[in-house]
């Protein structure tokens, strides 16, 4: 954990098998555990990073998200406020009335590509990939792939354009 810099530690939960790169960023009421944070990144209050989870190098993660195992977040990437991901497509509480262990269930991947912005209140299906430079608009509901440079609004959220060459 060196290199960390934290305004409120008392009040943040980092596990002591979570990898963090260089000057990144955690502010208070923060849980983080078995996961990866890059170089740079700045992460907001309220965030969860689950074990088996990825962020890149130089993100910026806003407050109240959720970002689950089998969740990869390559480098540059945007994630907007109340952004949640989904890691399993048939969720259960339990399996023949006993509840489920990590045996009972299988965790989908879900990619979010170098450079993509999500925007606050989205909800990423898993198993999806969302492509280099892509946005998706507050409050979508990602279902499936977004295809590099594209913009995605809606629920379910469709492609309306592509993100205009000038604006990186």
């Amino acid at each position: 954990m060196t290199g960390m810099r934290t305004d409120a530690s008392a009040l943040t939960r980092i596990a002591p098998d979570v990898k963090l790169g260089r000057d990144v960023r955690i502010q208070p009421f923060t849980n983080l555990y078995g996961c990866e944070i890059g170089d740079e990144t700045k992460i907001g209050t309220f965030v969860e990073v689950q074990k088996k989870a990825r962020v890149g190098r130089r993100c910026k993660i806003s407050s109240h998200t959720f970002i689950c195992e089998g969740v990869t977040i390559e480098d540059e990437v945007f994630v907007g406020h109340g952004v949640v991901f989904t890691n399993d497509r048939y969720p259960r509480a339990t399996t023949d009335g006993a509840l489920q262990t990590e045996a009972d269930w299988k965790c989908e991947p879900t990619r979010v590509c170098r450079g993509a912005s999500i925007g606050s209140g989205a909800t990423l299906l898993c198993g999806v990939t969302v492509g280099e430079k892509a946005i998706v608009g507050a409050g979508s509901v990602v279902t499936r792939d977004v295809p590099p440079r594209a913009i995605v609004a809606g629920n379910p959220a469709r492609v309306l354009r592509a993100v205009p060459a000038e604006s990186g």
